[in-house]
């Protein structure tokens, strides 16, 4: 990659990062259900009137936001007003990928290597001691809250596999026109008229305004410019090459977490949220005999990479089990 596309990938991950505490923030005004409901309805109202639809069936871009946009966001953002520290819930969001890899295996019968069973087996493990520690010094259901959010995001990447090869940033803007009816809905059923009144009655208030900004950088930030770069690198070099920089979004989120909240990492629930971004950051790796054709020499993988070749498969499993939402935040979805 050059420098400059370096650059723009730890752009987008300190972008995607800095949405966790932009969404702790965030519910301090708006309930989790209404909150979702406002960001999408902020993407859907300009990418229907702006954004070519993708040419699939409407069907699955229906299937990718009800499970990118309604489950994964619904648990997460209700795993985060239940208790769950954006830092940490930056950390056990990445669960989606160890369940993407076991989802494509039994979903779209994709072949599981040695590497990536050893991998995923690592990290469910790593994830389980977060769960266990949790449940004895604090409440347990935050995470499952927000593990279920994960599950929803792996279900939602394989969802995006079935599209096709479509353009990723139309697909994550379409996907997002999904969302706001059932979350809206859910709102009014689970949190009440009344606390939805509330909410918009005091959403121009000087005590709103934190919250207010908190959603704009999630649509903004995170969504419009973050989607917009990682679309850009994935178009120009093999997802293998840019998705391993997704990790850093778990590091960004709980050194951001640390600073703006005082979240002190806990030692055990951050030793194994880096096992867990280690394992999967190894398994999603493709062993270097794989990468190529053979007989493709270095400088030909190196020519492949600069004009956007299509990645192949490896690399596309690669980059459903390590890229944030879409694909994607946490996430792709837009995270």
């Amino acid at each position: 990659m050059l420098l400059r596309d370096r650059l723009l990938a730890l752009v987008v991950a300190v972008a995607w990062g800095l949405n966790f505490p932009a969404t702790a923030i965030a519910l301090d005004h708006w309930p989790p259900f209404l909150l979702a409901a406002v960001r999408f309805t902020l993407l859907a109202v300009p990418t229907i009137l702006f954004v070519p639809r993708p040419k699939v069936p409407f069907r699955w871009i229906v299937l990718v936001g009800a499970t990118l946009g309604v489950l994964q966001f619904a648990f997460l953002y209700l795993g985060m007003s239940a208790g769950m520290p954006s830092g940490l819930a930056s950390l056990v969001i990445q669960a989606s990928a160890p369940f993407t890899v076991v989802l494509a295996g039994v979903l779209l019968r994709e072949r599981l290597t040695a590497r990536q069973v050893v991998g995923v087996s690592v990290a469910v493990a790593a994830l389980g001691v977060i769960a266990v520690h949790r449940a004895q010094t604090a409440a347990l259901l935050p995470v499952v809250l927000v593990l279920c959010g994960a599950l929803g995001w792996a279900l939602g990447n394989v969802a995006t596999r079935r599209t096709g090869p479509v353009n990723p940033l139309h697909l994550t803007l379409w996907w997002a026109v999904v969302p706001p009816v059932p979350m809206f809905a859910l709102s009014l059923l689970v949190e009440g008229p009344a606390r939805v009144g509330q909410a918009f009655g005091t959403a121009l208030t000087a005590e709103a305004l934190p919250a207010d900004l908190g959603v704009l950088y999630i649509v903004l930030a995170a969504s419009v410019v973050g989607y917009g770069i990682w679309s850009r690198l994935m178009g120009k070099y093999p997802s293998s090459t840019v998705a391993p920089f997704s990790m850093l979004v778990p590091v960004v989120g709980v050194l951001a977490s640390w600073a703006v909240f005082g979240e002190v990492p806990d030692v055990v629930e951050v030793v194994a949220g880096a096992v867990v971004v280690a394992a999967v950051l190894w398994s999603s790796r493709t062993p270097r005999l794989l990468r190529g054709e053979v007989g493709e020499t270095p400088q030909e993988s190196r020519d492949a990479a600069g004009s956007g070749t299509v990645s192949a498969p490896e690399d596309r499993l690669a980059q459903t089990a390590a890229s944030p939402a879409v694909s994607p935040g946490a996430g792709g979805a837009p995270r």
